[in-house]
């Protein structure tokens, strides 16, 4: 496939075979997040945003698979550097105190793995002073580990945000927010407290800001004379800084300001879950970069390949044991697919190429002034159009499947956009123009 010169070609979508790959699927498959029947052949030609399916339809992906390819697929990038590399077995191996060297030297081996990622992450957070990481399997995992640790410094209460999204595990759906199937009938971490999330100017003055002692309903609960929670019993406050699943809201300038100055007063540890927004998906390697706050954990997973959680040393517990995962940091495959992205991230100005296409397509989409769209947000390559109704969008993600333009929804009435980090003009042209096509149709 070039990818020059690629395009989306649609028979029928989904096609036969995609229906009956999907139907043998889900004969043996627990029900989960269904989107629709698209059936990637990992056998035929892909490259980039651009992929072919098991009928032989080309599809150009701007899903990026939730942000958990950044590079979309088969990128040479990433392929040509894993030539060097023979599979051998074990490709995992157990745990954080077992190890696997590439090579020679540790700091620079011939093939990198779990300890040069951990070294690369520690580079990419070092601005923030975090110098340690725990990696394991997944986001939630991630998550798991971030909120474990901010425990065992003391605290039995947390504060998590309307529309927030954190994970799977019982843990991170305590934190959860964004939709009550997510959490029903399910057991909770008691002591969380759901706050606002401002993303507009609106917002942050009705449901942020407050005549009470602190000015705003965090300082509120904690002031120490009218407050309804001690800020000793505060063990940490977990924030996306772009909600994901709860619509890609891009957090208040004020808000932010706020919480910088809660996280100073009353020394609140302050999470980031960039499993999303991190690694160069907003323009800046962290999404927090954007933020005028500093993070004391960063969790990330998705576009690193696997799953990390990223503190000082003097956050993770000194007792061992505390800590553990059987595949933790003993993926090679995986930690070796993180370091390549990140380096390709650097080698290729990738962070300048997501603040460049993300501009393009936002202005695309605003000078086009589309029927039923109510709002054009986002981040670098992070970016979401809302409709005026759920219904409306779901229509638009089924039109856009039938041009070839795979999309996903999230929010109420919301839809993403992630295209590679690496995505051209060109297919931001070529996504557009069918994007435009699909909401026309529906309209």
């Amino acid at each position: 496939m070039d990818r020059d010169t690629a395009e989306p070609t649609v028979e029928d979508m989904p096609g036969k075979r995609a229906e009956e790959w999907a139907d043998f699927h889900h004969q043996f498959s627990a029900p989960s997040t269904y989107v629709y029947d698209f059936v990637w052949d990992f056998t035929a030609p892909a490259e980039g945003p651009f992929c072919t399916d098991v009928d032989g339809n080309v599809l150009l992906d701007f899903t990026s698979h939730v942000a958990s390819a950044p590079l979309g697929y088969n990128n040479p990038k990433i392929m040509e550097k894993f030539e060097e590399f023979d599979l051998v077995d074990p490709l995992k191996i157990a745990g954080q105190d077992f190890y696997a060297a590439g090579g020679w030297p540790p700091e620079e081996p011939e093939l990198p793995g779990p300890t040069q990622l951990m070294d690369r992450l520690t580079d990419l957070t070092s601005h923030y002073d975090l110098d340690t990481v725990f990696l394991s399997n997944s986001g939630a995992e991630a998550v798991e580990n971030a909120i474990k640790i901010s425990y065992a410094q003391g605290g039995r209460r947390a504060f998590t945000f309307d529309g927030a999204f954190h994970g799977r595990t019982l843990g991170a759906l305590s934190l959860n927010r964004s939709k009550v199937n997510h959490r029903k009938g399910y057991p909770e971490i008691g002591g969380v407290v759901s706050v606002p999330y401002p993303s507009t100017e609106e917002d942050y003055r009705e449901k942020w800001l407050t005549d009470g002692p602190g000015g705003n309903v965090v300082a509120d609960k904690l002031d120490p004379e009218q407050g309804v929670i001690d800020p000793e019993e505060v063990a940490y406050l977990i924030l996306e800084p772009v909600q994901g699943e709860g619509g890609y809201r891009v957090p208040h300038d004020g808000f932010i300001a706020d919480l910088a100055a809660i996280r100073e007063r009353f020394d609140v540890t302050v999470i980031s879950d960039e499993i999303q927004a991190g690694m160069g998906r907003t323009g800046e390697m962290w999404g927090i970069d954007h933020l005028d706050l500093e993070p004391d954990v960063i969790t990330s997973a998705k576009g690193l390949r696997a799953g990390a959680t990223v503190a000082n040393s003097d956050l993770f517990p000194k007792e061992k044991a505390r800590l553990s995962s059987t595949w933790g940091a003993g993926k090679i495959v995986d930690s070796m697919q993180g370091v390549f992205t990140i380096d390709a991230i650097h080698e290729h100005d990738l962070l300048a190429n997501a603040t460049e296409r993300g501009r393009q397509m936002t202005e695309l989409l605003e000078d086009a002034n589309l029927p039923n769209v109510t709002d054009v947000r986002g981040r670098g390559l992070m970016l979401a159009v809302e409709f005026d109704t759920k219904e409306r969008r779901e229509a638009v993600v089924k039109a856009a499947l039938k041009r070839g333009l795979l999309v996903l929804g999230c929010g109420y009435k919301t839809l993403r956009l992630l295209p590679p980090l690496d995505v051209t003009e060109r297919e931001i042209e070529l996504a557009f123009d069918l994007f435009r096509a699909s909401v026309e149709d529906v309209a």
